[in-house]
């Protein structure tokens, strides 16, 4: 359901990191939204050094830049920004002025996965339930 792109400079994080960094991505978003982890899709996105600025400056930042269904309290949504930008400083050790999360939000119903329009939040068991029972998901 949710997509987070992690966009770096090529080579600032090494494979291990990325999968450690998922692995937490994955762990935050299932707790605070409710959903299984197998449904927490995480992608990377290394540019070349000269494609990356800050100020107008060459920069090497973390961006963490999330997609999540409209409609989670703001409190949630307040506390997976902070537990984020958290982890992602304590897994890659790039220090917190240099990482930035940003999460935007759309109606359920504008996105599809494994064929089928999203639940809106609250509405995720009686979703897999019905995947399970039409013969599964993308997952």
């Amino acid at each position: 359901m949710p997509v987070y792109t992690c966009t770096t400079v090529k080579a600032t994080l090494s494979a291990e990191t990325r999968a450690s960094l998922a692995g937490e991505l994955t762990r935050i978003h299932s707790m605070i939204n409710h959903v299984p982890g197998t449904y927490v899709n995480v992608v990377f996105h290394e540019l070349a050094a000269d494609d990356v600025y800050t100020d107008g400056q060459p920069a090497q930042p973390l961006l963490i830049n999330g997609w999540v269904r409209t409609g989670h309290p703001e409190a949630q949504s307040s506390q997976l920004v902070a537990e984020i930008a958290a982890a992602a400083t304590r897994v890659t050790g790039i220090p917190a002025k240099r990482v930035l999360v940003v999460i935007q939000n759309s109606p359920a119903h504008f996105a599809i996965e494994g064929g089928r329009v999203l639940p809106a939040p609250g509405e995720e068991e009686a979703w897999l339930q019905q995947g399970q029972e039409g013969g599964g998901n993308a997952h």
